[in-house]
């Protein structure tokens, strides 16, 4: 029943935070920082109880046998891409992981995610995603899982590898396909000037979005843009390395927490790292 899995997501603030944990699935020696041993990093931001801990369908298992009833949700990625790295390979690719939605179902997901890539000039990628999160609407509709969809826009690779582009006019449209395509949750970029992220909340219908965190930034830096989201109308965050990769990802996750569910100044939970 979808609606019994969103509330596992959601808690009773109405708002989620998702810690990210999936970046191994995608075949990159730089995503690895800080989740070398995934047994522990599981355990150490199980233990520091955010709402949900998104996982790749090898890795999930570790964070579904702890026992007890706190431990958080599982989101499941269900999907694969080579398109982080730089240069590009020379055929790029975006491919769902063989009956996606019943492997969440087998995990006790509380949700599955699947990206939505814009890429400059790559059009198949695209076309490629559109089909991905065709394919499993209609399967989570069938099987009560709700959809995240990840609309994703990415700068050249060239400049630099795996970069979002925080520019408002080409985050709007994709947010709102994502939304038209049948999304339940929209995990989005942020973008550049967070004080116009309700333009992201507004275009996304209604549709609860929840702000990706990026590249590694300042504690400082990453607290005060999660508050102004959430002024701005996010019901939450999806954050990976601002917190797996931090010396305290436990004292993070308790600071983001203290911000997304009960609207701590970003100097009172700085304390709490």
């Amino acid at each position: 029943m979808k609606s019994a899995r969103m509330n596992r997501l959601f808690s009773p603030s109405g708002n989620c935070f998702d810690v990210a944990i999936d970046h191994g699935m995608f075949n990159e020696r730089s995503f690895l920082g800080g989740i070398e041993n995934m047994k522990q990093a599981i355990q150490t931001i199980a233990a520091a109880a955010p709402d949900a801990i998104q996982l790749p369908p090898g890795t999930a298992p570790i964070l579904q046998a702890i026992p007890g009833k706190a431990r958080p949700a599982l989101v499941l990625r269900t999907d694969i891409a080579n398109v982080y790295g730089t240069p590009l390979p020379s055929s790029l690719f975006s491919e769902v992981i063989d009956r996606a939605v019943e492997q969440g179902v087998v995990l006790d997901a509380a949700c599955v995610v699947v990206n939505l890539l814009l890429l400059p000039n790559q059009p198949e990628v695209y076309r490629a995603c559109v089909r991905n999160v065709n394919s499993l609407k209609r399967e989570c509709e069938i099987m009560g899982m709700p959809l995240m969809v990840e609309p994703l826009v990415m700068q050249d690779n060239s400049k630099g590898g795996y970069m979002v582009d925080g520019n408002i006019d080409l985050i709007l449209p994709l947010v709102r396909q994502a939304a038209e395509l049948g999304a339940d949750i929209i995990k989005a970029d942020p973008c550049e000037n967070v004080a116009e992220y309700h333009r992201v909340i507004e275009i996304a219908q209604g549709l609860p979005v929840l702000v990706r965190g990026g590249g590694r930034v300042s504690d400082a830096e990453i607290l005060s843009r999660t508050a102004e989201l959430m002024r701005q109308g996010a019901r939450g965050i999806v954050y990976g390395r601002n917190v797996v990769q931090h010396p305290n990802p436990a004292g993070m996750t308790r600071a983001l927490m203290a911000i997304v569910h009960e609207g701590t100044a970003p100097e009172t939970a700085l304390e709490m790292i």
